[in-house]
């Protein structure tokens, strides 16, 4: 028995499939998967990637991980493409859907997505650490730890954080995962 694909699911001629962008829930950490399936199907697919920095022990290092997890965007490449395909493509859970309809995005909210993207991919650890100078830190190092500190700079590796130790003022330059922000 075939099943006939539901008409929500595939877009008519009138439709320009570039101005709207579907979303399909994918399976735990499976983003990537689904993303080379639908690729597979012909489909254009948009998994927007978020830049941060995992702390390590040589430093900091960029890494990028899904902005939205579990979520991915994908939309036909010709128009008489039907979507009902996806639900079964590995790596998806099944189509975000508001009551019978699925889910769409337009093409100028994916492209505000995009750029947000793009300027968060050139950031350095700098402009995207939440340290700066005037806050009070605490030290996570083995041997000053809980000890609070000002930050008096940052720069990409570093950060300057002035102690009192014995009654005297110190600055010392430690890395940003060795303080913490303390509230």
């Amino acid at each position: 028995m075939t099943r006939n694909a539901d008409p929500s699911e595939t877009l008519s001629g009138t439709d320009a499939p570039s101005n709207r962008w579907y979303l399909a829930y994918t399976k735990p950490r499976q983003e990537q998967i689904a993303q080379i399936n639908l690729e597979q199907q012909a489909f254009e697919v948009y998994l927007p990637l978020y830049k941060k920095f995992k702390k390590t022990e040589q430093g900091p290092v960029s890494v990028f991980e899904p902005m939205f997890p579990r979520y991915i965007l994908f939309r036909p490449s010709k128009p008489e493409q039907s979507i009902s395909v996806v639900r079964n493509t590995k790596g998806i859970a099944t189509l975000v859907r508001f009551g019978f309809e699925p889910a769409q995005l337009h093409d100028e909210l994916v492209q505000c997505i995009r750029q947000l993207e793009e300027e968060r991919h050139h950031a350095t650890l700098q402009e995207l650490s939440n340290l700066q100078a005037g806050q009070t830190v605490r030290l996570k190092h083995t041997a000053l730890g809980n000890i609070d500190g000002l930050i008096q700079s940052v720069s990409s590796k570093r950060v300057a954080v002035l102690l009192e130790i014995l009654g005297r003022p110190l600055v010392i330059q430690l890395e940003h995962h060795q303080v913490e922000v303390t509230t």
